[in-house]
């Protein structure tokens, strides 16, 4: 089978397991007595940045961490400037107040923290640590007010979300199977290209790799749960920067130069102010059409560096 024929394949497959990913996570939360939004942020996001994970853990080992940080740092802009940029120029976007408040602050200093830690050209264990502390500070955070948020509700909505789980992790197996076939056909189409390592992780990898998020925050709005979408959306960001990008630094500290991931971060951080709603919390088309013509605009800047 050829690349363009797994790509196909990928995005077929990422398109059911979003639908019974959505489902199952809808479900969680009921069962769970926890807003939706907050599953999304924590569980969905943990679950769709997997695929990033599994890049990034296999570039450090096999010695390629240019490919693991490009694919990151590629899947946070893929996420919020195309992603919710698709989804708000077709339909509205309502954020919730928790994604503005908590999380998103979180998801603009992330590569903020990032670009400051490599203007000394290098990240090592030290930086990754600090990079994994502050994740875990910002979880236990959001685990504390998911506690909070539980209600008391007991009894049939557990019965009626018995199979969530099951649906959870089914629809999870065919969005890591689904980013999969994108990766290694997004890999053969960018060695055909002849690009550098960290261009074809930031670009088609990180395009690949973000398949899971794209498939569920469109399922979501189409089902009437933008909010499941948004902060998954959200969460993933937060996950590829601080827990990725800080785990490939513990298992293999590497140097880089500087302007090798400037672009990136600073798209990364525009993207993500970006989503500050200006008036209420809802993200109109004119904001979806920004987003994407900022995705257009960092595909082009990158493409000239290639060059």
């Amino acid at each position: 089978m050829d690349d363009f024929a797994l790509l196909l394949a990928g995005m077929a497959l990422a398109a059911l397991g979003g639908e019974v990913f959505v489902r199952g996570t809808v479900g969680v939360a009921a069962r769970l007595r926890v807003p939706v939004g907050i599953v999304g942020v924590t569980i969905a996001a943990f679950a769709t940045s997997a695929p990033e994970m599994a890049v990034g853990v296999n570039a450090a080992v096999a010695g390629a961490p240019a490919v693991a940080v490009g694919d990151a740092l590629g899947s946070s802009v893929v996420n919020i400037a195309l992603i919710l940029g698709i989804v708000s120029l077709v339909t509205p976007l309502t954020l919730s107040r928790r994604d503005v408040r908590r999380d998103l602050p979180v998801a603009l200093a992330a590569p903020l923290v990032l670009g400051l830690l490599t203007l000394d050209g290098r990240l090592d264990r030290t930086d990754g640590a600090v990079m994994v502390t502050v994740f875990l500070a910002w979880i236990g955070t959001t685990v504390r007010h998911a506690v909070d948020a539980r209600d008391g509700t007991i009894g049939p909505a557990e019965d009626r979300h018995r199979h969530a789980w099951l649906l959870t992790v089914g629809g999870v197996a065919l969005l890591l199977l689904a980013g999969r076939l994108v990766i290694v056909a997004a890999r053969g189409i960018g060695e055909t290209l002849g690009w550098d390592p960290f261009l074809v992780g930031s670009t088609i990898v990180a395009l690949g790799t973000s398949m899971p998020e794209l498939a569920t925050a469109v399922v979501s709005r189409v089902r009437g749960h933008g909010d499941l979408g948004a902060s998954t959306v959200i969460g993933s960001n937060i996950f590829n920067t601080l827990w990725i990008v800080g785990g490939v630094a513990l298992i293999r500290p590497f140097s880089l130069h500087v302007d090798e991931i400037l672009v990136a971060v600073i798209a990364g951080a525009v993207a993500a102010a970006l989503l500050i709603p200006l008036r209420g919390l809802t993200l109109g088309r004119g904001r979806g059409a920004v987003l994407i013509g900022g995705y257009v605009a960092y595909l082009g800047l990158l493409a000239l560096r290639g060059a």
